[in-house]
């Protein structure tokens, strides 16, 4: 099975990573593609797990046959609840078994090759400065930037005609979008400390100024061009910019 697979990462640094594109995975099923996700847990399908990949993609599939399993198992049967109660807390109650699981496989490799108390601690606290899965499905992700730019704000003397701007106002041909030239962003220390909290709504990332982003007209949040597959050049020509989730969205009212 795709979802266990035999990746041994071996120091804190590899557990990591392997932890942050699990991560990913699963957070691009609960956003981006959470219409297919949807259609693939289909209750009259025998037990269902989500796995989240080394190679930063989902994949829904029945658990491994073996016993003991190579890597601890998500949650069983997701699928059983899909249709119980509303879609927005089925996707959180996947969020939060997600979350349990990525913590789970990340102490298994821990342990398995012996990390001692430094090391666990400083997995630990790698883990525990990105938002959780939960937190980002949920929008507890975004609130908690709001209220950290709400507090900057006050404590800051400079006022922003436009509160959506991360970077430097961008240039016209760019909708609501950040800019990558360093030498128009024109962001200073301050900017870096109040805007460094910002999360890219599909992957959950933290904002990095060298990085082009855009925001959804319709949602405000914010996403890396390359989680939602736009390109500067793209952006030019983009009057009004809709996220792959109000897009969805948009679709099902119809």
């Amino acid at each position: 099975m795709d979802g266990s697979q035999p990746y041994n990462p071996r120091t804190v640094e590899e557990v990591f990573r392997d932890f942050k594109s699990r991560r990913a995975g699963i957070i691009k099923a609960l956003t981006t593609d959470v219409e297919e996700f949807y259609q693939r847990c289909d209750p009259e399908k025998e037990n269902l797990c989500l796995y989240g990949l080394p190679n930063e993609q989902w994949e829904v599939n029945l658990p491994a046959e073996e016993v003991p399993p190579e890597l601890p198992e998500p949650a069983l049967g997701i699928n059983f609840a899909r249709d119980g109660m509303p879609e927005k807390d089925w996707l959180a109650l996947v969020a939060v078994h997600g979350d349990a699981w990525l913590l789970a496989v990340a102490f298994y490799f821990g342990a398995r090759f012996g990390f001692d108390k430094t090391d666990r601690k400083r997995l630990f606290n790698m883990i525990n400065d990105l938002p959780t899965i939960f937190e980002v499905v949920s929008g507890a992700a975004k609130k908690q930037v709001k209220e950290k730019s709400t507090v900057s704000n006050h404590s800051s003397s400079k006022s922003k005609s436009n509160s959506k701007v991360i970077a430097k106002e961008p240039q016209p041909k760019y909708p609501k979008a950040s800019t990558q030239d360093d030498d128009e962003e024109g962001l200073d220390e301050e900017d870096e400390e109040e805007h460094g909290d910002t999360l890219c709504g599909s992957c959950g990332e933290n904002y990095a100024a060298d990085e082009f982003w855009i925001c959804c007209d319709i949602c405000e949040r914010w996403f890396h061009g390359l989680c939602v597959k736009i390109t500067p050049a793209r952006a030019e020509h983009i009057k009004q910019y809709k996220c792959p989730d109000c897009t969805t969205n948009k679709r099902a009212r119809q």
